[in-house]
């Protein structure tokens, strides 16, 4: 009996000693993980250290290099002129944005308040079809109550010897007539239900424009895209503007302090007139149509042009002339246009 209970001793402590190197080996196991994982860490943060610095430099760089273009003086009026094309680049950029996120919207609210108008007109006529149900149910009804009425009155005012005839045959259409009425009233439930569902509805959501609804925002777009063009073409100021925009400072040289002094003026007058310029809607929607009978598109499901079929600008005089020239607005992504078109 003692070497059966020093047997299950042995075997409960070899048990033991398993389970113990088991956990070891899984706690082994778990910390190799942790430790692979925050090697790939610092590695992550090395290289974020590394995007940083370098981008830091580069910073560093720019800033020495305009430093020392603005410390020379054949330079420093080109440095001016550069940073004000960029400027106008910049603006004509947000009066595009602004212009097409103004334009999706007041199309949005229109396509969606005429779905609104749309399914309130359907909501009206199925309530008003109820209701007319339910007017001439409730008519119906009160000419069966009244006749209920009428037959129990019979019955009550009956001598004894008619009513021992006719009674039992009155009494009979009494209880169908209090049976109908009761289905109807069950039926009148019903129609509130459906009145009450109808106007608990709720309004369908917002899908978003159509590509007949895009392509018209995009003609609008276009549009005032060449309006931006048309106000700055004048001594060249468009081009210059979005050369400074994808050039880096002292890339471009814009001549000595006289030339930069009128480019400056010129750059001045085109901003002041550009502001002074209100009164052009017609003449966008005039446009609009002109760039949408030449544009062409790729596919039927396509809501931007093909670049080339609408490369032709459309300057509208105070007379209504038209007079045309060639500028790939957007094949050559003149103020970011790319960008904001809808899609």
């Amino acid at each position: 009996m003692a070497s059966l209970v020093t047997l299950f001793k042995s075997e409960t402590t070899d048990t033991q000693e398993t389970d113990k190197l088991v956990d070891l080996f899984r706690n082994r196991v778990e910390l190799k993980k942790e430790f692979a994982a925050l090697r790939n860490e610092k590695y992550r943060l090395q290289d974020r250290i590394k995007q940083h610095q370098g981008a830091t430099a580069r910073v560093q760089q720019q800033l020495q290099h305009l430093e020392n273009l603005l410390l020379d003086t054949e330079w420093v009026n080109t440095v001016v002129v550069f940073y004000q094309l960029r400027g106008l680049a910049a603006h004509c950029n947000d009066k595009l944005s602004c212009f097409a996120e103004q334009i999706k919207q007041q199309r949005e609210q229109r396509v969606q308040s005429k779905v609104l108008l749309s399914w309130n007109e359907q909501r009206k006529r199925k309530s008003d079809r109820l209701e007319s149900r339910m007017s001439e149910h409730r008519m119906t009804m009160q000419l069966m109550e009244d006749r209920l009425q009428s037959e129990r009155h019979k019955l009550l005012t009956m001598n004894g010897f008619v009513k021992l005839f006719r009674g039992r045959s009155l009494a009979a259409q009494i209880d169908d007539l209090t049976s109908e009425i009761e289905t109807a009233r069950c039926e009148e439930q019903e129609l509130l239900r459906d009145l009450e569902a109808i106007d608990k509805l709720a309004a369908p959501d917002h899908k978003g424009l159509d590509i007949s609804a895009k392509r018209s925002v995009n003609f609008m777009i276009l549009s005032f895209a060449q309006h931006l063009y048309l106000q700055f073409e004048e001594d060249n100021l468009v081009e210059l503007a979005k050369e400074a925009s994808e050039k880096s400072v002292g890339a471009i040289n814009y001549g000595a302090k006289p030339e930069c002094d009128i480019l400056l003026k010129r750059l001045e007058k085109r901003k002041k007139e550009a502001e002074e310029d209100h009164d052009f809607a017609d003449v966008l929607q005039k446009r609009a149509k002109l760039i949408a009978k030449h544009a062409e598109f790729r596919h039927d499901d396509d809501a931007v042009p093909v670049p080339s079929t609408v490369a032709t600008i459309f300057a509208i005089d105070g007379s209504g002339v038209v007079h045309q020239q060639e500028a790939n607005l957007l094949g050559n992504n003149y103020f970011g246009i790319a960008k904001v078109l809808s899609r």
